[in-house]
């Protein structure tokens, strides 16, 4: 690349072009071209993998991918069994939600089985480090902390210390030199990323890179990055209540969509080993409006508490106010509700909220949600020991779901008794006989039998 060559790249898919546009002719994106100054061709910072030869896929013999265990039962399980050597994991979220509280949590507790962690803080001092560690109580000789922000710098420590896990906090913070870009550019996070995982996979030790988010919620810096690292993890929650979800949305050593949950505390974040009695423990006795739905959150069944509230509008055209679920498939509930069901919602004040903070994205929340909102309308309580779960179609037929059965067994290990499924479930031989079944074909019907 010639010295002094302007380029323009898209800081939504690191896409590159020699003139500015207003929309990124790759990812459709406006205003998302910004101009860098590169002197030199930087130095490649992705792996080379040593050439071999083709070899059919039946003469390979599957290994099992050594992993090192983090301590924390919620954090192993969501990586698949902990980290594997030589991955690179890169862990999103909103700022003060728990990031680095984590991984701080999780290296102490490595570093006191005896292996070297060096945790690079890009952000903060030493001091300031040292604070929140003595502050969580997990201060130990093995874990080592390193205030830099160079990648070269931070590779040859790496190379004298030799760690058996590396963490990077964050990876908008630390640039390389050669590039004239300042740190937290799409070119400085591409190419520092890329030359740390090439590094820690030639040395085969883990490491996490937190990541700062866009107001959108994504990682910021190029959708590339998410291409680069074997895992992505992302802190979900409200920085105002005590829980937190850590989900893996790419894993590429273990299942995806799973889900942790953490509880904030003064002595930093502790795991919780049954959410679902968690999110539950605060229901109303006889409260209007109030279903629990067996949700799936990659193979763990979650159950959850869906409330609505609606009340003749006074003001105006009524209010739609949906949290926890998808709006648009809120509104056309609603709709099966009045055309297939006969409430009447038209004037209605209408807010629908998942209890806890929980994000529910699944259609077999359908009949849940439906069923809160004609109970708060009709003002007809269903019993505290009742699950409703089912996709509800235009015509206002129960679909089915999948893994009925592990969503049913969650629901009787915490001492449901009566389920309403979708009729065409089939046999369900798991199911504990405490747990009565309720098949209903319709949405009509089984508010009839809810009533």
């Amino acid at each position: 690349m010639a010295k002094n060559r302007v380029i323009f790249v898209c800081q939504q898919c690191g896409a590159q072009q020699a003139r500015w546009a207003g929309r990124c002719p790759e990812c459709q994106e406006w205003n998302s071209l910004v101009e860098e100054r590169q002197e030199a061709e930087p130095k490649s910072g992705r792996p080379v993998y040593a050439p071999t030869e083709a070899t059919p896929i039946t003469e390979i013999q599957p290994v099992d991918a050594p992993r090192i265990n983090s301590g924390i039962a919620e954090f192993d399980r969501i990586l698949g069994g902990g980290a594997v050597l030589g991955s690179a994991i890169l862990i999103g979220g909103d700022p003060g939600i728990g990031k680095s509280t984590l991984l701080l949590q999780a290296a102490a507790k490595i570093a006191a089985d005896g292996l070297r962690v060096l945790y690079v803080t890009a952000e903060e001092s030493l001091l300031q480090t040292k604070l929140r560690a003595e502050r969580l109580g997990v201060a130990t000789p093995q874990l080592l902390l390193l205030a830099e922000t160079s990648v070269e710098r931070i590779l040859r420590e790496v190379e004298r210390v030799e760690p058996q896990m590396l963490i990077i906090d964050s990876i908008q913070m630390v640039f390389l030199p050669e590039l004239p870009t300042a740190p937290g550019s799409v070119g400085q996070v591409r190419e520092s990323a890329a030359r740390l995982i090439a590094h820690a996979k030639q040395r085969g030790h883990p490491m996490f890179l937190v990541g700062h988010v866009t107001k959108d919620g994504a990682i910021a810096g190029p959708r590339t990055l998410e291409h680069m690292v074997d895992t992505v993890l992302y802190f979900e929650g409200d920085r105002h209540h005590a829980f937190r979800l850590l989900r893996a949305v790419k894993n590429r050593f273990g299942p995806t969509n799973e889900i942790g949950v953490f509880e904030m505390t003064r002595e930093g974040l502790a795991e919780v080993a049954n959410p679902s009695r968690l999110f539950l423990g605060d229901r109303n006795e006889g409260a209007t409006g109030s279903v629990v739905v067996p949700c799936m959150e990659g193979t763990r069944a979650l159950l959850v508490e869906v409330q609505a509230l609606l009340s003749t509008a006074r003001y105006g055209s009524p209010e739609r106010k949906v949290t926890g679920v998808d709006y648009a498939r809120a509104c056309v509930l609603m709709a099966v509700l009045e055309r297939r069901a006969g409430l009447q919602l038209v004037g209605q004040d209408v807010f629908v909220n998942v209890a806890g903070g929980v994000e529910v994205d699944e259609p077999a929340a359908d009949l849940a949600v439906a069923c809160a909102m004609a109970s708060s309308f009709q003002e007809f309580p269903i019993a505290r020991d009742t699950i409703v779960v089912g996709e509800v179609g235009l015509g206002g037929e129960v679909r089915g779901v999948s893994q009925l059965e592990s969503r049913l067994r969650e629901a009787a290990k915490l001492g449901f008794r009566h389920a309403f499924i979708p009729a065409d479930s089939g046999s369900l031989p798991a199911v504990p006989k405490e747990l009565k079944l309720h098949p209903v074909k319709t949405l009509a019907e089984c508010l009839d039998k809810l009533r």
